[in-house]
């Protein structure tokens, strides 16, 4: 009996932390929002990022709710050690599939930079790329099969090469993103002012296409805390 709480605690642990990470990515998707872009919109453009935003906020408390509800629905039916294993075994595939440790498969969209005569693709390009679709609701995403996660990092290596999660990446560079398919290419290809006419703008080659089914690798390195500590 003793062992069957023990594991009802940690599952509605697990629950817990699913529900925070849900919340700090409504939150990272508001503050994310460039204004100086939504000032510079057409009405009709505006009007279309406003049922964007809505639609984005409206899927995210579905969310909460959801999980709010499995909370109460584990806490009430978990009569049995059997029972209670098999949830904890489903919500720890959850957490793994939300942290990044696991492949995953969805729809979502594709976009292919490549460097030109004229013009290199730069980290900067590649972390702006990735903060905006992580604000039209990417829930995994990947440069040449460097899986992003929240402790990702992009960074130039003098004027050759770029490294994500320490390893070298060159052009040109697939960046795949699962989510809503709409959303994601409405958050980066805005008609003269999206990210994908800027760069085209620059003389840099960007393709976008949407797909039906992307594989979007886990992430092979270390997720552990260097500071955070459990609360006491």
């Amino acid at each position: 009996m003793k062992k069957g709480k023990k594991i009802m605690t940690i599952t509605i642990g697990l629950m817990a932390f699913v529900l925070s990470t849900i919340i700090f990515i409504q939150f990272k998707t508001i503050s994310s929002t460039n204004i100086v872009e939504l000032e510079n919109m057409r009405e009709d453009q505006l009007t279309q990022e406003i049922v964007t935003q809505k639609s984005q906020y409206e899927e995210t408390r579905s969310k909460y709710e959801e999980t709010l509800a499995k909370m109460k629905e584990y806490q009430e039916s978990m009569s049995t050690e059997k029972e209670a294993l098999d949830v904890l075994v489903q919500e720890v595939k959850e957490t793994n599939d939300l942290l990044g440790k696991n492949d995953v498969v969805g729809q979502g969209i594709i976009v292919t930079l490549e460097d030109t005569r004229n013009a290199r693709i730069s980290a900067e390009d590649l972390l702006i790329l990735i903060n905006l679709l992580n604000s039209g609701g990417a829930e995994a995403i990947s440069i040449n099969g460097q899986r992003m996660v929240y402790d990702s990092y992009i960074v130039n290596i003098g004027n050759d090469f770029i490294r994500a999660n320490g390893n070298i990446i060159t052009s040109p560079y697939i960046v795949k993103a699962i989510g809503n398919p709409s959303y994601l290419e409405s958050s980066i290809a805005q008609k003269n002012i999206g990210f994908v006419d800027e760069k085209l703008s620059e003389g840099k080659s960007i393709e976008v296409e949407q797909s039906k089914e992307i594989t979007v690798e886990k992430y092979t390195g270390d997720l552990s805390f260097e500071y955070v500590k459990e609360a006491k």
